[in-house]
């Protein structure tokens, strides 16, 4: 009776529809508690909360005092008008061939190449009397000019060398990125995405190599130009065997060639070159042992053999 009473009452079907809502509300609510999910995402999502978390409180302190740095390295660029000529942008292409992409890289670089000799050669003019154990003038102004000196040509010879180990470094993960592009090619991935994979995938085990395939498929992304973003990798990385890859996907690219014929092909190239280098090391080391055999085995067989027989002749002459 009390039913039939609801059923006839003015709000009755908004009261229905009310009440249905509301059960299925708390049915979906009660399948997403009970519905498993993806534990992978979840640790994923906290693992990268906590990274900015912890990223947040190193730089907390230290942004204050780099940003100070780096506005006073700037401004004394700006005041040397070094940053307008051929040699800023030498610099700055050196820069991005160590890693060091950063607008604010070209500035510190710039400043550290006009203090450096000042800083050394006053250092090498202050402790020359306690290295050379002489307090003559003309020897400190020697000393003072050496440093100056190297203080010249130190930041050069740095940033070649912090080339010459990330392009090692590059070379020696190519191989197995390339097999895992031949893998991805076969699998009917573009380029785009083939990059982006094999980037992913080779970020642990080879950091820089995935940092520049990352950014070459980001450049492929938004450059109008193809062509100019894969040469961009070449102009990064400027090794023999990273610009033998960026011709064969700019020939891909530009005839329709199939990619993973031409990846593979490549890939038999490059194992070939590193079997001739391994070769080619095997070959060269006794030359290299010849020097420290000589120097360090002959001697004491030489004295092991001759030395009795010298003993006795000197003994039987006295």
């Amino acid at each position: 009776m009390s039913l039939d009473i609801l059923a006839t009452a003015p709000g009755a079907p908004a009261i229905a529809l009310a009440v249905g809502v509301a059960n299925f509300l708390a049915i979906l609510a009660v399948l997403r508690a009970l519905s498993p999910g993806d534990p992978v995402a979840v640790r994923a999502r906290a693992h990268a909360k906590r990274r900015r978390e912890l990223r947040a409180e190193l730089l907390r302190p230290r942004r204050t005092e780099r940003a100070r740095s780096v506005g006073l390295a700037r401004r004394l660029v700006e005041a040397l008008k070094l940053n307008r000529g051929d040699e800023a942008k030498k610099a700055a292409s050196l820069l991005v061939q160590a890693g060091w992409r950063s607008s604010d890289a070209t500035s510190v670089f710039l400043a550290v190449r006009v203090i450096a000799p000042v800083a050394l050669g006053v250092a090498a003019w202050l402790f020359a009397p306690s290295l050379l154990h002489d307090t003559d003038m003309m020897r400190r102004l020697m000393v003072g000019v050496g440093g100056a000196c190297a203080g010249l040509y130190l930041p050069r010879l740095l940033l070649r060398n912090a080339i010459t180990k990330r392009h090692q470094k590059i070379q020696k993960g190519l191989p197995d990125a390339l097999d895992l592009f031949v893998i991805c090619a076969e699998a009917g991935l573009s380029l785009d995405a083939s990059l982006t994979r094999v980037a992913r995938e080779i970020g642990a085990s080879a950091p820089e190599l995935a940092d520049e395939l990352g950014l070459t498929a980001v450049e492929l992304g938004f450059l109008p130009d193809r062509r100019e973003a894969l040469m961009g990798l070449a102009r990064r990385v400027a090794t023999p065997q990273v610009r033998g890859l960026v011709n064969t996907l700019v020939q891909t690219e530009k005839y329709g060639t199939p990619l993973a014929q031409a990846l593979r092909v490549l890939a038999s190239e490059f194992r070939d070159t590193r079997m001739m280098k391994a070769e080619e090391k095997a070959a060269r080391l006794p030359a290299t042992l010849t020097v420290p055999m000589i120097a360090f085995i002959l001697p004491p067989l030489f004295v092991v053999l001759i030395g009795p027989a010298i003993v006795q002749v000197l003994n039987t002459s006295w």
